[in-house]
């Protein structure tokens, strides 16, 4: 069973490709962390899903239901935050909130109050008045106060300070918890990989990697932090092993994840008072595809 599927969906602008043959496919209750600099096409996948876009081909399905045809049913059941939301300027945040509580046919609950004094916000001002990170408070306690099956995140914490960011990672959690299913697209890569099961990349238009965090550690390498007895000779030989560091008593290197077994038993050798081993982060898997490819996006 699967919430939201996309196959083969690619979309042209004219001459230029934005999407080529893009596959997406979620699960009730996951969390899918979709990554890529910007002008990836990340958004750009986003709309088509929310049938802002329409696919010039390919399809995509949101509870088993065409997301172009049928976006107004879809939208009965999802939630949506973009990276910069534009509110009406004379309804105050907390008019906006019941407002879009309201359009998806749900009903004010509890649940508001208490996400309004989670994110510190006070519904009462004109949303004239707020600034970038207020503005996404308003649009992420509305998706989050109503009764949604999906949440679609477009860069949602954009604006955000590190403690309301906190809080929204608890919303996600949460969501998760009642099995509810979550798309989150940010920049912020230690937010993706705290939160979400499954990780897609995406570059130049096309999903290049998919998977859980562990699946995807094959594609990068371990840090090692190491302290020997006796002084390891020619590590620079070994294969697999790359960007040794000298610090005084200790040596840090990296090890290609295939290689690290013959690693191991080549420096337990010499007599191994230390050894620190750190799986790759997902920042460490994603530059390293960027390095390779030889982009220079940026998020």
């Amino acid at each position: 069973m699967t919430v939201l599927q996309a196959t083969g969906l690619t979309k042209r602008f004219g001459s230029f490709l934005a999407l080529n043959r893009v596959d997406l496919q979620m699960r009730p209750g996951e969390i899918y962390g979709f990554i890529g600099p910007n002008g990836a096409g990340k958004s750009t996948t986003i709309r088509v899903l929310l049938g802002i876009l329409k696919a010039t081909e390919g399809y995509a399905k949101i509870f088993g239901k065409d997301s172009w045809r049928d976006a107004v049913e879809i939208h009965k059941r999802l939630a949506y935050v973009p990276g910069d939301v534009n509110l009406w300027p004379n309804l105050t945040g907390g008019e906006v909130i019941d407002l879009f509580i309201k359009l998806r046919g749900g009903q004010v609950t509890r649940r508001r109050e208490e996400l309004i004094e989670k994110f510190s916000l006070d519904p009462s001002k004109k949303c004239r008045t707020y600034s970038k990170g207020n503005r996404q408070k308003v649009a992420l306690i509305a998706a989050f106060a109503s009764d949604a099956d999906l949440y679609i995140l477009d860069e949602p914490t954009s604006g955000l300070d590190p403690l309301m960011e906190n809080v929204f990672q608890e919303c996600v959690l949460k969501a998760k918890r009642e099995e509810k299913s979550v798309l989150l697209s940010s920049h912020i890569l230690s937010e993706v990989e705290r939160l979400c099961d499954r990780v897609g990349i995406i570059r130049k238009g096309e999903i290049i990697e998919t998977g859980t965090l562990d699946e995807l550690r094959h594609l990068t390498r371990i840090n090692i932090h190491l302290r020997t007895s006796n002084k390891i000779t020619d590590l620079t030989s070994l294969p697999g092993v790359h960007d040794i560091e000298n610090h005084d008593e200790d040596v840090s290197f990296q090890v290609d994840t295939e290689k690290m077994g013959e690693v191991i038993k080549y420096v337990s050798q010499f007599g191994i008072l230390k050894l620190e081993s750190m799986p790759p982060t997902l920042e460490d898997l994603f530059m390293r595809h960027y390095e390779q490819s030889g982009d220079e996006g940026a998020f």
